[in-house]
């Protein structure tokens, strides 16, 4: 080739080398574009993830199901299972802390030690975590950390004032969660209140979760089982025996007051803005596959969130095709197992956006 272009004149041999080069091209580039559409082929095939919980009768988790014990239905039509899992897998968890002014004392304390043993009952190396606080608005204390020794110093920093942006604060919390490492994301809200701060709605805040694959769990102190305090502007008097209901027997006209010394009060921390909102909460957690915990004693945060991370460690991960529609709709999931007397808690749908 070399003698053959050493004869021709010099613009024939610079044409010529051009075309030889662009010959020399076409395999490369066509080799290119198939990989690209071969790629593009094997991306839309899109892998729906959903971990499942399986409990009997009394409430305790299933152990040693198989893969054929599961039924998966993706708007009522049975899908094939392709990858199953039983074993423990690392999690990247979020943990959203309520630091409103109605958590000082002994609520915030309660809220510390549970959280620090939820997070050594984590004995993954590969777990992950990060923290986020509310009060008027949500802040990052600490991102994504695998030394949990962080995280526990952090909260031990963090002193409740103002007000109840939870829904701003799981609506940042959500993204970041699916930025996790792990295959398995999860949340954790703790509050003791209804929403009083939050620009973002909770429709708006539900559509966010349904778009991602994060497990939400949520805590809520309910003070109802506790004894109110009152603001009193002089000490009462010793009550009347017997007692008199006002203004008639049964449920009194104005529940939320007090008749005190002095006028009507509001008792503190029973105002129907400060109550935890459990409807709220569900709405939040169930279309996820988490759930909602109510607990009336700041006690018993302990054991809720040692329940959470019980579960995290004893679930179960199905994954399925897609029938690949980018139609950005709502498409339910329904998961069962064949023993008919066993109760699975799974995500109930996605969003194919």
């Amino acid at each position: 080739m070399n003698n053959i272009l050493s004869t021709l004149p010099a613009r024939a041999r610079l044409l010529a080398a051009v075309a030889v080069v662009a010959l020399a091209a076409v395999p490369h580039a066509q080799q290119k574009e198939g990989s690209s559409d071969a790629f593009r082929f094997k991306s839309g095939v899109e892998l729906i993830n959903v971990t499942a919980t399986v409990s009997d009768a009394t409430g305790r988790f299933v152990s040693n199901l198989r893969q054929d014990d599961f039924l998966v239905y993706e708007d009522d039509q049975a899908m094939e299972v392709t990858h199953f899992s039983s074993e423990r897998v690392p999690v990247s968890l979020g943990l959203v802390l309520d630091t409103s002014g109605s958590m000082a004392g002994a609520k915030i304390d309660a809220a510390r030690g549970a959280l620090n043993r939820f997070l050594s009952d984590l004995t993954d190396p590969d777990d992950e975590v990060f923290l986020y606080r509310f009060s008027n608005y949500p802040v990052l204390v600490q991102g994504w950390t695998k030394d949990h020794q962080r995280i526990s110093y952090a909260l031990e920093r963090l002193l409740p004032n103002g007000g109840t942006a939870m829904y701003d604060a799981v609506s940042e919390a959500i993204p970041l969660a699916q930025q996790g490492h792990n295959r398995k994301k999860a949340l954790v809200v703790v509050s003791d209140g209804n929403d009083t701060a939050s620009r973002t709605g909770v429709r708006e805040l539900k559509q966010l979760i349904r778009e991602s694959e994060v497990l939400v769990y949520a805590v809520g102190i309910d003070g109802e089982g506790e004894q109110p305090t009152y603001r009193r502007q002089a000490p009462m008097p010793p009550p009347r025996p017997p007692p008199i209901p006002f203004p008639f027997p049964g449920r009194p006209r104005f529940p939320q007051l007090q008749m005190l010394q002095g006028g009507w009060q509001q008792p503190r921390g029973r105002m129907s803005d400060d109550r935890v909102n459990a409807t709220a909460l569900r709405e939040m957690t169930d279309d996820s596959g988490g759930r909602t915990e109510i607990v009336r004693d700041p006690r018993d945060l302990d054991p809720a969130t040692s329940s959470i991370a019980d579960e995290l460690s004893k679930q179960y991960y199905l994954g399925y095709p897609s029938a690949g529609k980018k139609d950005g709709r709502w498409h339910s999931i329904r998961v069962e197992v064949k023993n008919r007397s066993y109760h699975v808690r799974a995500r109930k749908g996605y969003v194919a956006s």
